[in-house]
């Protein structure tokens, strides 16, 4: 008496990975991920722009100075306390790129401490 082995029946993943491909070229012709623009369409250009920091915002140097348009504060907190109301729920900081982060963390828990509701800080992409 012989035993055959039975063979075990694979699955036809062939087969699918061929649907799925099939399935992402219909996709890729029959619809559309954005509408087109315009063809007479001029797009603003924006790199020639002069960036700079909001006008209310608290510049943190790479040596750890603060100043605030242009002039120098000695205390986080004193230059909260020179902000009206509505500017102190939401303070700006524009940290210098060489700046220490515990310096920055440091000056954010004084601005905390002193009343700052949420800090948001600048970066040089926020900027552009």
């Amino acid at each position: 008496m012989t035993l055959k082995r039975q063979k075990k029946h694979r699955e036809p993943t062939i087969a699918l990975i061929n649907v799925v491909f099939l399935m992402l070229i219909f996709f890729l012709v029959a619809g559309r991920i954005a509408p087109p623009l315009d063809a007479d369409l001029q797009l603003v250009h924006t790199e020639d722009l002069a960036s700079s920091p909001p006008p209310n915002a608290l510049v943190i140097h790479a040596d750890g100075r603060l100043s605030h348009m242009g002039q120098n504060i000695k205390d986080p907190a004193r230059f909260l306390t020179g902000l009206p109301a509505e500017m102190q729920a939401t303070v700006r900081i524009v940290p210098d790129r060489d700046l220490a982060a515990s310096q920055m963390v440091r000056i954010g828990q004084k601005l905390r401490q002193a009343g700052a509701g949420k800090i948001l800080i600048v970066s040089e992409r926020g900027l552009r």
